[in-house]
């Protein structure tokens, strides 16, 4: 079996690939690990991590609503009265 172009190893029966990834890994030190990619060359998160970036993205999103709701007050416009 031959490594892609990204150096992983596709199983494509299971739409994944095994490859390396150098990182902190669930609380441990930095080096490298044998980590699951999609056929893409997607990181497959688990579930620590997928938790920790829906955190991130949910907070950039109140961020951008509150920005918006600025702006609209700004503009005499009360975002909480908007149906």
């Amino acid at each position: 079996m031959q490594p892609n172009e990204r150096g992983h190893y596709p199983i494509p029966p299971l739409s994944v690939e095994l490859g390396l990834w150098q990182g902190s890994y669930l609380n441990n030190p930095e080096q490298l690990w044998l980590r699951w990619w999609d056929l893409d060359g997607n990181l497959l998160l688990v579930g620590k991590e997928e938790a920790q970036l829906q955190r991130l993205r949910a907070e950039q999103a109140e961020h951008k609503a509150a920005q918006l709701a600025a702006r609209l007050r700004e503009m005499g416009i009360d975002p909480d009265t908007i149906d």
